[in-house]
C-alpha cells in the first residue's frame, strides 16, 4: 500500500501541486489541474467524449506510477478496451472493475421481495467501496452516476449516497472522476452542490460539416480557471482542448520600426512601410490583386530573414503557388526551408478555437513574424451559426500585435465597379487598411489602391494607379488628374500618363 506522501507526489504533475489531466488544454484552463484528493463531476449527453476525457485521465496516473481504477456500471470491460484500441492507447497498468456482470443480469439472481434501492444500491457502494480498500486507488472513475439515479429511486436517497460515496473517497486520498449522461431533468443541480467541481462537454450537429465539441468549466472550488466555452476535438488518440484565447495573457517586448514592403512606391504610400505588432486590412473586389500584395510583402519579409505563416481558405494552394511563381514571386525555397508555413483549411472542419490555437503554435512554436489569412470571407464562412466570431477575430488579432506580429487580412468586396461593398465591415479592427479598386479609362479596366487609414505611420491621402505583370507589382504616380476613381467611373482632367499595358497569363486576385 502506498504511503500518503508517495501517493501525493505520484499524482500531481511535476511541480504544479495539481492532479494533471493528461489533457494539456484542459490543464491550462485549469491552471495547472485538479486539485488532489476531490470528487468531481464530468458531465454530457452521450458521445461528448467524457469516457475518453476519463481514460486520458487515468492513464496519466498510470504514467505517474500511481494506481489507477475504473469502475463502470454501464460499459464492459472489452468496450472500454476497445475504446482505447480506437485512440491507439493500451490499459496495461489500469485496472478496470465492472459491476455488473453476466451473472448480476441472470434473471435468477433477481428478487421481488424488497426495492431495488434497499438492496441493490448498498451492494453496489459495498462492491466500489471493497474494491478501493484492496486496490487503493490514487486516481478513480466511476462510470456513470445514471445506474446509481436509478437504483436509487428517491432523490433524497441518491442524494445521500453520493455524498457518502464523497466522504468515503476523501478518506482514501483518492482524485475522483463521476460521469453523467445528463439523462436526468436537466435542471437538477444536485451534483453539481455536491461536487468539488464541474466539468461540462457538449456537442450540436451542424447543417454541413463535422459536429461542434466544446468544454466548459461550471465550477471549481479554490481554483481560478479559464471561464466560458472552450471547443474541442475529439478524434484518433483522444481529446485536444483549445483553451479560449485571452489576449491579454500575452505580452512580448518588440522595437515597432516600419520594414519595407518590397515596393518602394507601395513604401511610400504606407508612410515608410509595415510596422511589426500590427494589422492590415486588404479591401477590394475579386481578381484586383489584394492576394499578390499580402504575398510581396510576404516574401520581402521572409528575404529578411524572417518566418511566415499564411492559411489559404478559398484558393488551391498549387494554383497560389503557381501564379505566385508567374509574377516573380517563388516561394517554394522559402517552404522547403522551413521559413514559410503555408496550410490549406478545410471549411467544413474548423472551429474557431482550434484556428486561435493554430495561430498561437505558429507564433511560439514555428517562430513566424508575419501572418496572412486569405481571406477573412472564408473564414466567416467557415463557421456558420458560430456566435462572436467578431470578437474571437479581436482577441485573435490583439494577441498577433501583442506578439509583435505583422499581420494581414484579405477581405473580398461584392461588385466590379461602382457601389461596391463588403459582407462585414473590419475597418475598425485594423491598424491600416489598404482600399483597392478597379476603375475604367481609356477603354480599359485598371485598379487603383489607396490607404484609407493607418494608425502606425503618417501615410500618403492619394490615390496611386496600382498594376500586376510578370515582374510582381507595379505603384504608380499618384492619379491626380482624376476625378471619381474610387465610384470606378472617373473623369480625366489632365496630363498624367498611365502605366503602360504588358499583356500577362491569368486574372489576378
Amino acid at each position: 500500500m502506498l504511503t500518503s506522501s508517495a501517493t501525493s507526489s505520484g499524482r500531481a504533475s511535476s511541480g504544479s501541486g495539481r492532479a494533471s489531466t493528461g489533457i494539456p488544454g484542459l490543464d491550462d484552463i485549469l491552471g495547472g489541474g485538479l486539485t488532489p484528493d476531490r470528487v468531481y463531476l464530468v458531465e454530457g449527453t452521450p458521445g461528448t467524449g467524457k469516457t475518453t476525457l476519463a481514460l486520458q485521465f487515468l492513464m496519466e496516473g498510470v504514467r505517474l506510477g500511481v494506481p489507477a481504477l475504473y469502475i463502470t456500471l454501464s460499459e464492459t470491460a472489452a468496450e472500454l478496451r476497445a475504446v482505447a484500441e480506437s485512440h491507439g492507447w493500451s490499459l496495461d497498468g489500469l485496472s478496470l472493475f465492472e459491476l455488473v456482470s453476466e451473472s448480476g443480469l441472470d434473471p435468477d439472481s433477481e428478487q421481488s421481495v424488497l426495492h431495488p434501492s434497499e438492496v441493490e444500491l448498498g451492494e453496489t457502494a459495498r462492491e466500489v467501496m471493497k474494491r478501493v480498500d484492496d486496490l487503493c486507488p490514487a486516481r478513480v472513475v466511476f462510470d456513470s452516476l445514471s445506474e446509481m439515479r436509478l437504483l436509487a429511486q428517491s432523490p433524497l436517497r441518491y442524494r445521500r449516497q453520493i455524498l457518502a460515496l464523497k466522504q468515503f473517497f476523501a478518506n482514501k486520498q483518492c482524485t475522483v472522476l463521476m460521469l453523467d449522461d445528463r439523462t436526468s431533468d436537466p435542471t437538477d443541480l444536485q451534483l453539481h452542490s455536491i461536487a468539488h467541481g464541474v466539468i461540462s462537454l457538449e456537442q450540436a450537429p451542424r447543417e454541413f460539416g463535422a459536429e461542434r465539441r466544446r468544454l466548459r468549466v461550471v465550477k471549481m472550488r479554490g481554483v481560478k480557471f479559464r471561464g466560458g466555452y472552450h471547443d474541442l476535438l475529439l478524434d484518433t488518440g483522444g481529446l485536444t482542448v483549445f483553451p479560449r484565447l485571452v489576449a491579454a495573457e500575452h505580452h512580448k517586448e518588440f522595437v515597432p520600426t516600419p520594414a519595407s514592403t518590397g515596393n518602394t512606391s507601395l513604401d511610400a504610400l504606407l508612410g515608410g512601410g509595415l510596422v511589426p505588432g500590427t494589422n492590415t486590412l486588404l479591401s477590394g473586389p475579386s481578381g484586383v490583386g489584394k492576394t499578390t500584395t499580402a504575398m510581396r510583402c510576404m516574401l520581402a519579409a521572409l528575404e529578411r530573414g524572417e518566418r511566415a505563416t499564411y492559411y489559404v481558405f478559398d484558393e488551391g494552394l498549387a494554383t497560389l503557388l503557381t501564379r505566385s511563381a508567374a509574377l516573380g514571386m517563388d516561394v517554394r525555397p522559402h517552404i522547403q526551408s522551413g521559413s514559410l508555413k503555408i496550410q490549406q483549411v478545410d471549411p467544413a472542419e474548423l472551429s474557431p478555437g482550434e484556428f486561435a490555437n493554430a495561430a498561437r503554435s505558429a507564433v511560439e512554436q514555428h517562430g513566424s513574424s508575419f501572418f496572412v489569412i486569405d481571406s477573412l470571407n472564408a473564414y466567416l464562412q467557415a463557421m456558420p451559426g458560430e456566435q462572436y466570431l467578431i470578437l474571437q477575430m479581436h482577441e485573435l488579432l490583439s494577441y498577433l500585435n501583442q506578439q509583435g506580429v505583422t499581420t494581414m487580412l484579405i477581405l473580398g468586396q461584392h461588385g466590379i465597379l461602382g457601389d461596391v461593398r463588403s459582407e462585414v465591415d473590419l475597418s475598425y479592427l485594423s491598424d491600416i487598411v489598404l482600399l483597392f479598386r478597379f476603375f475604367e479609362a481609356h477603354g480599359e479596366l485598371r485598379s487603383a489602391v489607396a490607404v484609407i487609414k493607418s494608425r502606425a505611420t503618417p501615410h500618403e491621402r492619394t490615390i496611386r494607379e496600382f498594376k500586376l505583370g510578370p515582374e510582381g507589382l507595379q505603384v504608380g504616380e499618384a492619379l491626380r488628374d482624376f476625378e471619381g476613381l474610387l465610384t470606378g467611373l472617373p473623369s480625366y482632367k489632365g496630363q498624367v500618363p498611365l502605366l503602360e499595358s504588358e499583356p500577362f497569363a491569368g486574372s489576378q486576385k
